[in-house]
């Protein structure tokens, strides 16, 4: 039913249900209240009524000594009634109209004037005491009183009473709606300020932001997690179409290239040679097109994946091993000393692992010159397994290093790329290698040597 309210409105229904049920209650505690002081009230002026009966009937010399005394005592007071019978049945004194119920002119034995009565006579209250009292004059005679106040004024006074908290409690109700409506509003205009931030952000204004200082203590934290959650989603967007661009940019020079050498092929006619070393070259181009869409397929891949394809614990030597057994040659043609040493174990995927590993590999065979030297070490650090391949060769400047890892990033993008350089995305690759792993990649570059390290946790579930 409240689900179709806003929180306005739910929480202006709750203040008013809150007021009412503490206007109410506060009510019902009056009357009640009220209503037991006056029945106190009328207890004890019964009970001093009771002790003038007493008295006089204890004094009085005769039964007409003592209906005058009691005529003179009782007559005058107003709201006061009073019935004294002897056992017998002889009346002594009675007011006049008044008629108790026919229960209370039985048998009065046992009733010591405590128990206080309530009845009705003609829409009028009584409260009423009924007990025994004995006489001087007469021995062995017991008389039995009713003695009753009318309660109408008090009657009427609740009633005037509850008339003045109903219209009060109707008042204050509407007040405490109305002030709870105000309350709720205000309280929730830092949320409609965020809904308002919030439909200003699209795809072309990402730097909106959710006001922090301007908000209750309550809803800080929400705006600096709404916050932190833009930021995230600005830097992706960024670097989705910074990617997009690269993309096409790398996309555009190959395809280009290939029109042009296929226009040129086809505007004049050659032999079968000609065509033959045309198509071998346009054959390379395509393949490295290939490798560039494969690519960008992987790293979307592993971007995507919250686990690994494949988990098992391997070697990380013998894996290096092998990959330095197939560029064993590559080594040897550039006179480039390649070493391994060390071992670790690592969970993850083996085939994942290779492909990290060689991105590194070749790219350190690539830049190191001749006579140069590359190392490839595996240190065991108790909670992670860290790869280390470093190569001699110039130094790289501090301002590119944080860049190698991004996608199509060159440190000269002026020099010629040959298909050993591929499109710019091992290094991407791998550093998304090892934090699908759960570990990081880092680079450094110092005193003519240039660092770059893999660690893998050897167990996923560590990595916070």
């Amino acid at each position: 039913m409240f689900k179709s309210f806003s929180l306005t409105s739910r929480l202006t229904i709750f203040f008013t249900l809150v007021a009412a049920t503490v206007v109410l209650g506060l009510g019902w505690i009056l009357m009640t209240a009220a209503d037991r002081h006056f029945l106190d009230l009328d207890r004890v002026a019964l009970a001093d009524k009771r002790q003038l009966i007493e008295g006089i009937l204890s004094d009085a010399n005769s039964s007409d000594d003592a209906r005058l005394r009691l005529g003179e005592s009782l007559s005058h007071h107003h709201g006061l009634w009073a019935l004294i019978r002897s056992s017998s049945g002889e009346t002594l004194f009675q007011s006049e109209g008044f008629n108790p119920p026919e229960s209370s002119r039985q048998s009065m034995n046992g009733k010591d004037g405590r128990e206080l009565k309530t009845w009705k006579d003609n829409a009028t209250e009584f409260h009423a005491i009924e007990f025994q009292a004995k006489a001087k004059y007469i021995q062995d005679v017991d008389f039995d009183v009713s003695l009753a106040i009318d309660a109408e004024h008090h009657q009427e006074f609740l009633k005037e009473l509850e008339r003045s908290l109903a219209i009060y409690a109707v008042m204050a109700t509407l007040v405490s709606g109305f002030l709870g409506w105000v309350a709720a509003h205000q309280g929730l205009a830092p949320l409609r300020a965020m809904k308002t931030r919030a439909a200003g952000v699209s795809g072309q204004q990402l730097q909106e932001r959710m006001p922090v200082d301007a908000v209750p203590i309550e809803m800080a934290d929400l705006a600096r997690e709404l916050n932190q959650m833009l930021d995230r989603l600005q830097s992706d967007f960024q670097r989705l179409s910074e990617f997009s661009s690269d993309l096409a940019h790398e996309l555009r020079t190959p395809i280009s290239n290939l029109l042009t050498q296929t226009q040129v092929t086809l505007s004049t006619k050659r032999d079968v040679a000609t065509y033959r070393e045309i198509l071998a070259s346009n054959a390379e181009e395509l393949q490295r097109l290939g490798r560039m869409v494969s690519d960008m397929l992987f790293l979307a891949k592993t971007e995507r994946s919250v686990e690994l394809p494949n988990k098992e614990k391997f070697s990380a030597a013998h894996e290096i091993l092998s990959l330095c057994e197939f560029y064993e040659a590559v080594a040897e043609e550039k006179r480039i000393s390649l070493t391994t040493y060390g071992d670790g174990e690592i969970l993850g995927d083996r085939l994942m692992f290779r492909r990290a590993v060689s991105n590194l590999l070749s790219n350190a065979l690539r830049h190191t010159p001749e006579d140069g030297k590359v190392d490839v070490a595996v240190v065991d650090k108790g909670s992670v397994t860290e790869v280390r391949v470093e190569n001699t060769g110039s130094e790289i400047d501090p301002q590119v290093l944080p860049r190698l890892f991004d996608r199509f990033f060159r440190a000269d993008p002026a020099r010629p790329h040959p298909e050993s350089d591929g499109a710019g995305l091992g290094l991407s690759i791998t550093k998304a290698i090892a934090e699908i792993h759960g570990g990081t990649a880092t680079v450094t570059s110092n005193q003519g040597r240039t660092r770059f390290s893999l660690q893998f946790p050897h167990s996923i579930n560590e990595v916070g």
